[in-house]
């Protein structure tokens, strides 16, 4: 059993949240109320973008972003396979095909140089296009339609070169940024450089809800028809039993709404404890040669880190560290399984082992330690000390 000093992860909550949520409970207005609403300006005016839509998920958010977008059956879109399963996803939801691009080895976000590549082949065809796509699955070579990056871990993704790439193809650029509110990218926040952007609040993110998510946009015309499709697709003027498009039941509720506002009045003050905790880690791990901490590069100039994940040398057999930390009381988990691996991406797809060879590298050697705003130090020296001694087994 696992040692409840040092939990996976755990949310920061105060009296002042769980009061917030006592007055939604006393109150008659559980969903489609005014603390949605005032959540959703609180996110405008932290992010800086005209529009904000909560929803119940981010995986949510990002499928609404993808209907906005137009995307459909057959559509190309360049992504990461480095990511959680949500990203590629939304993309199969409405039948469009993930093109996968490798990542980069640093950071684990998806690879500028590799991204500007394949939407360059797949724009002109040919064989160069083809070496894009999966082995089964997909018809002949296209141009891309859209991009969707993931700022891995709570890193901006390059996003200059990104945007650059969005341009000259003329790609909708769909922010994954769900484990990423509070970052920066050359400072400017998170979530302002795509069509539109969505977070996630589950509740191992820097701020939670429970669950739920929010989309970012300064599209007033899609943040509309996001609104409808959130709410079985009722648009501005339709009676309550009338609805204009095919829609979802995305809505946050009341409670998670009030939560969130209080959350994001302290998310500030999280995301510097969670940089002291991350710092810990690093002061005690940085010198062990058989374990690589985290790297923040140059263009981010605020990690907000969603979790700590470290990578094990390459001689290291992972499954047994974990096995020694878990009899240790000691929770880990290997992070991210390659998306591209899945089995049922395997048999949509075909892909094989082998076919991008950084994430498949990232996936094989990273650990995700406990991790959280509310982790004290000697907590992570406890951690840091039997990750060694599992290690050096």
């Amino acid at each position: 059993m696992n040692d409840p000093r040092v939990p996976m992860s755990s949310p920061d909550l105060t009296a002042a949240e769980r009061q917030a949520v006592k007055q939604v409970m006393e109150s008659p207005v559980l969903s489609m109320g005014e603390h949605t609403t005032a959540f959703e300006a609180a996110v405008c005016e932290y992010v800086g973008s005209k529009y904000a839509i909560a929803v119940n998920s981010g995986t949510a958010g990002l499928h609404l972003c993808v209907r906005a977008a137009g995307i459909g059956a057959g559509d190309f879109v360049l992504t990461t396979p480095f990511s959680f399963v949500a990203s590629t996803n939304v993309l199969l939801y409405e039948n469009a095909v993930p093109i996968y691009v490798d990542v980069d080895a640093a950071t684990g976000n998806i690879d500028p140089a590799r991204l500007q590549e394949a939407a360059h082949d797949l724009a002109h065809g040919g064989a160069a296009a083809a070496r894009w796509l999966p082995r089964r699955g997909v018809g002949a070579a296209q141009p891309a339609k859209a991009v969707l990056p993931v700022d891995v871990f709570g890193q901006p993704a390059d996003y200059d070169a990104i945007q650059a790439t969005a341009q000259a193809h003329q790609l909708t650029f769909i922010e994954d940024s769900c484990e990423a509110l509070g970052a920066e990218y050359k400072g400017t926040p998170a979530g302002r450089f795509g069509h539109s952007a969505v977070f996630a609040f589950y509740p191992n993110k820097q701020m939670t809800t429970g669950e739920g998510g929010m989309i970012v946009t300064d599209d007033r015309q899609a943040a509309q028809l996001m609104r409808a499709l959130r709410n079985q697709g009722r648009a501005e003027g339709d009676t309550w039993l009338e609805h204009s498009y095919l829609g979802y039941n995305y809505r946050t509720t009341e409670l998670s709404a009030a939560l969130g506002r209080i959350q994001l009045g302290r998310l500030n003050e999280m995301v510097a404890r969670r940089d002291q905790v991350a710092g810990w880690y690093s002061e005690q791990l940085d010198d062990f040669e058989l374990v690589h901490t985290p790297q923040v590069v140059a263009s981010t100039s605020r990690m907000s880190w969603f979790v700590y994940v470290v990578r094990l040398a390459p001689q290291i057999d992972r499954q047994a560290v974990i096995a020694r930390l878990a009899e240790a009381g000691i929770p880990v988990r290997p992070y991210f399984a390659p998306i591209h691996l899945q089995k049922y991406m395997r048999e949509r797809f075909g892909y094989e082992l082998g076919d991008f060879p950084i994430t498949e590298d990232l996936g094989a050697r990273s650990l995700a330690l406990p991790f959280s705003s509310v982790m004290k130090q000697d907590q992570v020296s406890l951690v840091c000390e039997e990750l060694q001694r599992a290690v050096l087994a």
